[in-house]
């Protein structure tokens, strides 16, 4: 399965593993308001997106019918699982979760 993240600064880290999207997710501490949030894409389209203030979207960014989905008070820990579901490809676990939209 192909994956990959943005930095905050919208550099791209291709397949990270647990450490590293750890390490891209540390850096919401830089986050200002050019560059708010990093993100994770899975090869089906689907997307988390992390800010520092707890927010977490999920869309699909290949089908605009897909209305996305919001969370709030996200913290550190639980993103760096629901970015590994995403990387492992696990779209039904995700797309189960309480999201408002």
């Amino acid at each position: 399965m192909s994956y990959f993240m943005y930095d905050v600064m919208g550099g791209v880290v291709d397949a990270p593993d647990g450490a590293t999207m750890r390490r891209v997710l540390a850096g919401l501490a830089e986050a200002d308001d050019e560059h708010p949030d990093v993100s994770l894409t899975h090869e089906s389209g689907w997307c988390l997106s992390a800010f520092a203030g707890g927010l977490l979207i999920w869309e699909n960014t290949e089908d605009d019918a897909v209305v996305p989905g919001e969370m709030r008070g996200v913290g550190r820990e639980e993103n760096v699982r629901l970015f590994g579901l995403l990387a492992a490809g696990d779209i039904g676990t995700l797309t189960a979760l309480p999201w408002s939209g």
